[in-house]
């Protein structure tokens, strides 16, 4: 580390930051050095904590003009890799901009400062009956500005959408310093979808600082259905079944056997620990639509090959059936010293199959897998549990993990649905993406940002990159998928 280009930016930064808002010190920079993901660790140069909208443009202009990379944070939950920091770069963490600045009940929109949790948006405006949908299981914690760099979704967002289709508007500190905002609240707007644009960017475009969102009416009855099934295969294509008859749950989500032994364990949440697989089923809306589609989700699990169905009895119950899905990722923590987590979308008809073919993967590797699904929208979130310990062990477990995304793709899906890129997945997007498409990221990321400052290395590979995945993973002329061989 050069202490001297340390100890130089500083001082620059402590010319208009609180002097505790500019950390230095090797122990505190040490908390910064991985996101959620802790396979990948950098220790940043330094770490900045704004404020204000202004000391961001201060922050972001000086590291632009003294060629300083930045690598944005919110309360680092992220799970691939996104806020990995650079060794040359600062972190900006936004962690202190958390007001919650208008609540508009009547247009049922809030606007927040980007390090607000998710959660606390829900709480503050829940005496409105309104609640914010987009509820990934890290909302507690995680923040709406780091939810707008990943595009976070959570266990309703087959009903309610993405962060994508939950936000108004933006402001975004350019890489200059500047400050836009981008409003598309008006049906009419008119020029390029920038806001489509920003939200999934990894922070690689701007640091956004302010986020208007859609709020929602508390719906009048949520009621949760659990399929158990003693075949993963069936319960897989339950959830293409149940929506093929027309029913759009509020969340349906699948753990396997290896998952819901750890969430029982951890949460006592009521699972069959026998089963092969469940599926947890929230259906809302009026006390009549949530009833009658009850009994149609209950006739369809039962046709799909349920060996049984439970109905939530009350709000109580409900809510203890998704505290072991909520928990299912710390649940696994506890089954090995560590686990590495895939993100991946696949079409909900083929389920079913991939669940098979990462069974046989995981017996191939000898690297246990808990596969836990936003099943709705084909989102899958298979763990590999490995021991870092082991020599060889994270090589492996990646490898296990690049097979999964593969396969992914083979099958008409995508390497990720709501974890972003960040350096986990770098490399698949060289199977994802052609060259050209790769180029117009590029482009489309210089345009922005011109002297690359912003989160350089995450989420769009160079061609060197593409060629160095390529020789680590084509065997005999031969991708593990044949599909794929097109790119």
């Amino acid at each position: 580390m050069n202490i001297t280009r340390q100890q130089k930016l500083a001082g620059l930064f402590r010319a208009f930051l609180n002097h505790e808002s500019v950390v230095d010190q090797p122990t505190s920079l040490a908390a910064y050095e991985c996101d959620g993901l802790s396979a990948y660790r950098q220790t940043p140069l330094l770490v900045v904590l704004p404020e204000t909208v202004e000391q961001v443009q201060q922050v972001v202009a000086l590291c632009d003009e003294h060629r300083v990379p930045i690598v944005s944070r919110g309360a680092g939950t992220g799970l691939s890799g996104g806020a990995l920091p650079h060794e040359d770069g600062i972190v900006l963490s936004l962690t202190k901009m958390d007001s919650i600045l208008n609540i508009d009940a009547l247009s049922r929109t809030v606007v927040v400062e980007a390090g607000v949790r998710n959660l606390a948006v829900s709480e503050a405006v829940a005496h409105h009956g309104l609640y914010y949908a987009p509820d990934p299981s890290s909302q507690i914690a995680c923040t709406i500005g780091g939810n707008v760099a990943e595009n976070a979704g959570g266990v309703h967002c087959l009903k309610y959408g993405l962060t994508l289709h939950n936000i108004l508007g933006v402001k975004l500190v350019m890489s200059s310093g500047e400050l836009i905002s981008i409003d598309q609240r008006s049906m009419q707007s008119q020029g390029y979808d920038l806001l489509a644009l920003l939200i999934g960017s990894e922070g690689m475009l701007g640091v956004v600082v302010e986020i208007t969102l859609k709020l929602l009416p508390i719906p009048e009855c949520a009621r949760v259905v659990m399929g158990v099934f003693d075949d993963v295969e069936k319960a897989g294509n339950s959830v293409a079944d149940i929506i093929a008859r027309g029913i759009i749950p509020a969340g349906i989500e699948l753990m396997d056997n290896l998952a819901i032994r750890a969430a029982e364990d951890f949460v006592h949440a009521g699972y069959p620990v026998e089963a092969e697989a469940i599926l947890i089923c929230e259906l809302d809306g009026t006390a009549a639509e949530v009833e009658s589609q009850i009994k149609r989700v209950e006739t369809v699990m039962n046709a799909s090959g349920a060996s049984e169905t439970r109905l939530a009895k009350d709000e109580a119950e409900r809510l203890l059936f998704w505290s072991g899905r909520k928990a299912a990722f710390p649940a696994v923590g506890r089954l090995s010293p560590d686990y590495y987590c895939i993100d991946g979308t696949i079409p909900r008809k083929t389920l079913g199959v991939v669940l098979n073919e990462i069974r046989r993967l995981s017996e191939a590797y000898k690297l246990p897998v808990a596969n836990v699904f936003h099943a709705g929208d084909g989102n899958l979130h298979p763990l590999i549990l490995y021991d870092a310990n082991v020599e060889g062990a994270l090589e492996k477990t990646e490898e296990l993990g690049s097979k999964i995304l593969q396969l992914c793709i083979a099958q008409g899906g995508t390497i990720t649905g709501e974890h972003g890129v960040g350096v986990e997945k770098i490399g698949e997007m060289c199977l994802q993406f052609s060259n050209l498409e790769r180029n117009l990221f590029h482009a489309l990321r210089d345009s922005f940002d011109t002297n690359g400052i912003m989160n350089p290395g995450k989420a769009i590979p160079t061609m060197a990159r593409c060629a160095e995945f390529n020789a680590m993973h084509v065997h005999d002329g031969k991708l593990a998928f044949p599909e794929l061989e097109r790119f």
